[in-house]
């Protein structure tokens, strides 16, 4: 939060607060830094000169000092002290470090989806708080949420008044800023929580555009708009618009509750941030894919994301969760569980990783570590194991072939008759007369 020193004009001692810079002006009074003996430093509010003249001004302020003690909750600036009977009424919240919502999205521009519904999250629950202590805010802006960092805290609830009061003073002048008040205050109808909760749609409309919902101009015509005319969220994120639309209805009675918008906001939040992790690439990388080109994001291919990668147009938009599908001009793809077709003419095998190095020809990993079957590799080694088989059957038919005479059908062995005709031709010659 920006600090200025204090003017001339500017008091010293308030209470028995010190003051030591000026932190901003409003249309109630001027802020200041202030401290306490013991060194605590609070955001102190000095009410203006012409309202403290105003004794229905005095007497509202008191009431609503009072209900704002009763506030308890992590998500707003907790009430330290205040002077009601004061020349010039003051009250000191806790100091809050940190800028305001408004500054930072002046200075960097809309806010991601995530950082819109984590900080709705929080301040509808922080307004659960306010309205159960029955106080309205009234004045919630971009100017009032303070991003510290321990969470958004709600501030100023100088103007905050009890539920049902009037949002009009004496003079007939709405309080509060144009472009976030709720249609019921321009109109000088009683304050509801739903007040407030059409006050944060528009708040959460401009963190998420940059923009004011109702675009600029005059008090008059910016006042005009936000009873007349519908909210602008042509910027807004897919996932916030239906419900910050629903915030900003003219009715107050079809606008969510302070609670069904925080649980609502937290499934947005939730969901959004699981995007984003989804999206991110892993910090460590397996072993497997060691030997993969870097610039890619690691993760197992699927067989969808490798069809889609070879198709006709290899840059396809990756889905959530999936990683990109590689150029054909980088590296050459690895992983996936279907082979590729070989292309006639081309004289390479399917799947062949054009000289990769550690990969032998014809082979893909996948990313379970494993090589697919190759059909024209087990053709190969069929036919080799075919030959093998015949080659031996035959060597085995000739050595039988070449025994044969000495062997019987059975295998076994036969008695030659080659001795038995020699003794029958001896005793023929020896029976011979002589």
């Amino acid at each position: 939060m920006a600090m200025m020193r204090l003017r001339r004009e500017d008091p010293r001692l308030v209470g028995s607060f010190r003051l030591h810079r000026r932190l901003g002006a409003g249309g109630m009074g001027v802020v200041y830094l202030g401290s306490d003996r013991r060194g605590q430093r609070v955001a102190l509010k000095v009410i203006r000169p012409d309202l403290a003249e105003d004794q229905e001004f005095r007497s509202r302020f008191a009431r609503e000092v009072s209900a704002a003690r009763r506030i308890r909750g992590g998500c707003t600036a907790r009430l330290v002290a205040a002077g009601l009977e004061a020349d010039r009424p003051w009250f000191a919240t806790q100091y809050v470090p940190g800028p305001s919502l408004h500054d930072k999205v002046a200075e960097e521009g809309p806010l991601a989806a995530v950082e819109v519904a984590s900080i709705g999250a929080a301040l509808s629950e922080g307004l659960v708080a306010v309205h159960e202590a029955g106080v309205v805010h009234r004045d919630l802006k971009p100017s009032n949420i303070l991003l510290s960092p321990k969470g958004p805290r709600i501030i100023d609830f100088g103007i905050a008044w009890a539920t049902g009061a009037s949002t009009l003073t004496h003079v007939g002048t709405a309080v509060g800023s144009p472009g976030f008040l709720a249609p019921e205050q321009v109109r000088g109808a009683a304050v509801t929580p739903a007040t407030d909760v059409f006050s944060l749609g528009a708040t959460l409309a401009y963190a998420a555009m940059a923009d004011s919902p109702f675009g600029h101009g005059s008090s008059e015509v910016m006042l005009y708009r936000v009873v007349h005319e519908e909210a602008q969220l042509h910027g807004v994120h897919d996932a916030l618009a239906p419900l910050i639309s629903a915030c900003l209805a003219k009715d107050p009675e079809e606008r969510p509750s302070t609670l069904q918008l925080s649980m609502r906001l937290k499934e947005i939040a939730a969901r959004e941030a699981q995007g984003l992790h989804d999206g991110r690439p892993p910090v460590q990388r397996s072993a497997q894919e060691a030997d993969r080109p870097t610039g890619r994001l690691d993760g197992p291919y699927t067989e969808q994301h490798t069809r889609r990668a070879e198709g006709p147009s290899s840059a396809a938009r990756p889905q959530q969760g999936r990683r990109p599908a590689p150029s054909r001009s980088g590296a050459p793809r690895t992983g996936g569980s279907r082979p590729q077709r070989s292309t006639t003419g081309s004289g390479k095998r399917p799947g062949a990783t054009n000289g990769r190095p550690g990969t032998r020809s014809g082979a893909r990993t996948t990313s379970a570590g494993r090589r697919p079957a190759n059909p024209r590799l087990l053709r190969q080694r069929l036919v080799v194991f075919v030959v093998v088989t015949l080659l031996v059957a035959l060597g085995i038919a000739a050595a039988q072939g070449c025994q044969g005479p000495a062997r019987g059908l059975g295998g076994s062995e036969q008695p030659s008759r080659a001795p038995q005709a020699q003794e029958q031709i001896q005793e023929q010659v020896r029976a011979e007369p002589r």
